[in-house]
């Protein structure tokens, strides 16, 4: 029994640890890297700033300093993901407390619905977690595939700590997983500068 409870704090732990990562990231939306010969720039999104990079290393970053001037999406999805991380940092610590092996939360029936407790905490941090994605991808996913849409058409990434039980580290560079297609070729050089 110890060891189940053990192994699901482990994937809780794990998962929030997963969840602040892709609440800070950067890379909610991305260009291709490979999007023009002749000029070999990207430009990631995310919810707190936006990143401008090209393939000599240089990044150009401006966060967004108002909420007023950021798009609901943005905004209803950064309130879904702080809530998010709040739940899940709550329930990591409910969870200890409804653990057998620890001392604290009194007798075994009152330890059983403590931890009971935490997995509920844990749930609502995951449907908020995914309600936020959800959200954002279906933005990203409604502008791209609109006719109409004249700005730079960016797709979703689905790479590093975005990905809930990802493993992956930033060796890889992320080119295999970024979902777009050729950006619009009317990109200011100076935008991010």
């Amino acid at each position: 029994m110890y060891r189940a409870q053990i192994s699901a704090l482990v994937f809780g732990v794990g998962g929030f640890g997963a969840l602040v990562a892709a609440t800070a990231s950067n890379e909610w939306k991305v260009t291709t890297r490979a999007s023009s010969v002749i000029t070999a720039t990207w430009v990631y999104q995310g919810l707190w700033m936006n990143c401008a990079g090209n393939a000599l290393g240089s990044f150009h970053c401006r966060p967004h300093f108002t909420i007023f001037r950021v798009e609901g999406y943005i905004q209803a999805c950064r309130g879904l993901m702080i809530a998010a991380v709040s739940l899940g940092f709550f329930g990591s610590i409910i969870a200890l407390f409804g653990m057998k092996c620890t001392k604290v939360g009194g007798s075994e029936q009152a330890k059983a619905k403590i931890a009971c407790l935490a997995g509920v905490v844990f749930i609502l941090s995951g449907l908020c977690s995914m309600t936020g994605c959800s959200l954002y991808a279906n933005k990203i996913t409604t502008e791209f595939f609109d006719p109409l849409f004249i700005d730079q058409k960016m797709g979703y990434a689905y790479n590093g700590p975005t990905s809930v039980m990802s493993s992956r580290t930033k060796y890889h560079g992320g080119e295999g997983d970024i979902k777009t297609t050729n950006p619009s070729k009317q990109f200011d050089k100076n935008a991010y500068v």
